[in-house]
């Protein structure tokens, strides 16, 4: 189209120049003024043409570098373009071979509406339309909560793919792979059509004896229509519950290997590790299996305790509901605890509490060895109050009845007055303190008392002759067992004794 337009402006020019050739020198300026303009339409054509079918811009080099690293051969030209969503968004501007592998480098310039790239990103290499030949980068820029890349990243084989071309599938067989995968369909052929031996029929499902392989197969297609109907089930379980629910899982899926791929080395460590734990459980099979025989008493156990622990369940769920109202309390009951906590933690150190505490180890220590001491004496002061309330008040309130002598008052109340008695006679006073006259009398009257255990009798010299004793003396005194305690004794009955002078 260039030449044809370049044609007809050179005619243009030949005739204007003979034709006009005495219109003179202002119109041969004119005529090439038209010439330079006609030139820079086909210049701006051209350009236009350039930039239509993927052509840079020259002097609009990015500064955001990324690298990605392919495991095959790319089949990129340079400049082949980067595309997001079909928008060209940068270059290639480097293919480089990595020594050794048939694996390669590319290294792309990227405009800066293509940013950000995350850590994420996944690169394809796809063909591009008829009319601009070659191949292009399709890239994924990855999702937002990934990381950010900066320039000069590389990323990983695991997120790029090369193209798939059928020339490589049909370079990868040579002829002896061809003549090899022949013999494999001829022998796989004949092994279904060959009839089975006595042996063989004696080891199969009665329903298929004396049939070929291939017979047997045709065969068992009467059962696939209730197969596929238990796979249809299988499929559409595995649709999920949700919409998306299986694209979900093969995202996941594609993440975990991915960072499989990207730990190559932890993985082999990983395989290695685990090789080595089954050569160990290989080892200690016997072990092994008396462990594995002792699961189902293991587990009967497990289920019966878990029975018990679904019954604790709902108390359980009962008190966490009880108790979630105050959960909202715990954080400032807590802040105000605070201050307290650190002054009782003030309070028992060594300069307060602390102190005292080292201060009173001997007294507790001491009182700890006299506990011993002071039970024995609650003991006997228990044994004391039980004899005073059972016997000796019970005989203080007695009344002595021995008429004409009665004074009609308590025991306790007669020893009173005895005593005020004893206090008016002994109301002498010196400097030695208080004292008491006695004079000892006698009379011709001798007087004689029985005879007392482990003394013998008492003599003495009366005025006059004795008349008895008032109550009359029974003979003996009350009887006492002293193997039981004072209050397990009966109380003296004062009233028994016969009244009256006695001898």
């Amino acid at each position: 189209m260039i030449g044809i337009l370049a044609s007809v402006i050179d005619g243009i020019l030949i005739g204007a120049v003979y034709g006009l050739a005495a219109m003179g020198l202002t119109l041969i300026w004119g005529v090439m003024n038209v010439i330079n303009l006609a030139h820079g339409a086909i210049v701006v054509i051209g350009i236009a043409c350039y930039l239509v079918f993927g052509g840079s811009l020259p002097f609009s080099g990015s500064s955001f570098v990324l690298k990605a690293a392919f495991t095959s051969s790319t089949q990129l030209q340079i400049p082949s373009p980067v595309r997001i969503a079909g928008v060209n968004v940068g270059q290639v501007t480097s293919v480089e071979r990595q020594p050794g592998t048939d694996a390669g480098i590319i290294t792309m310039n990227i405009d800066p509406q293509g940013l950000p790239i995350h850590a994420d990103a996944t690169l394809r290499i796809r063909t591009r339309i008829f009319l601009e030949g070659n191949f292009y980068v399709d890239l994924s820029p990855g999702t937002p909560t990934a990381p950010i890349l900066t320039s000069g990243s590389t990323l990983h084989a695991a997120n790029t793919s090369g193209p798939v071309q059928l020339d490589r599938v049909l370079g990868a067989l040579t002829s002896d792979a061809r003549a090899n995968l022949q013999t494999l369909l001829i022998g796989l052929g004949s092994t279904l059509d060959l009839p089975p031996t006595a042996a063989q029929d004696a080891t199969v499902d009665p329903s298929v004896r004396g049939l070929t392989a291939g017979q047997a197969l045709n065969k068992s297609l009467n059962y696939s229509a209730e197969a596929f109907k238990a796979s249809a089930i299988v499929n559409e379980a595995l649709l999920g519950q949700q919409p998306q629910d299986l694209s979900k899982v093969v995202v996941g899926n594609e993440q975990v290997f991915r960072g499989l791929a990207a730990s190559s080395i932890q993985l082999a460590s990983l395989v290695t590790t685990f090789n080595a734990t089954m050569a160990a459980f290989a080892s200690r099979q016997q072990d092994l299996a008396a462990t594995i025989r002792a699961l189902p008493p293991l587990l009967n156990a497990t289920n019966a305790a878990d029975k018990a622990l679904d019954a604790s369940f709902p108390p359980t769920q009962a008190f966490a509901a009880a108790i979630l109202p105050s959960l909202p309390k715990v954080a400032p009951t807590i802040t105000v605890a605070l201050p307290w906590l650190a002054q009782a933690t003030d309070l028992v150190s060594n300069k307060y509490l602390g102190g005292l505490l080292q201060s009173l180890t001997p007294a507790v220590q001491n009182t700890a060895s006299s506990l011993g001491a002071t039970t024995s004496l609650l003991s006997g002061a228990d044994l004391l109050a039980h004899c005073v309330s059972h016997n000796l008040v019970p005989t203080g309130n007695k009344v002595i009845n021995d008429p004409p002598q009665s004074t009609g008052l308590t025991v306790y109340q007669e020893l009173y007055q005895s005593a005020v008695g004893l206090a008016g006679a002994a109301g002498n006073f010196d400097g030695n303190g208080r004292y008491i006259r006695s004079s000892a009398g006698g009379g011709a009257q001798q007087v004689q008392t029985s005879v007392i255990p482990g003394i013998g009798p008492l003599y003495g010299n009366a005025v006059l002759p004795p008349l008895g004793t008032r109550p009359a003396y029974a003979g003996a005194a009350p009887p006492i067992n002293r193997t039981l305690a004072c209050y397990k004794n009966a109380p003296p009955k004062l009233n028994k004794v016969s009244t009256g002078a006695g001898p």
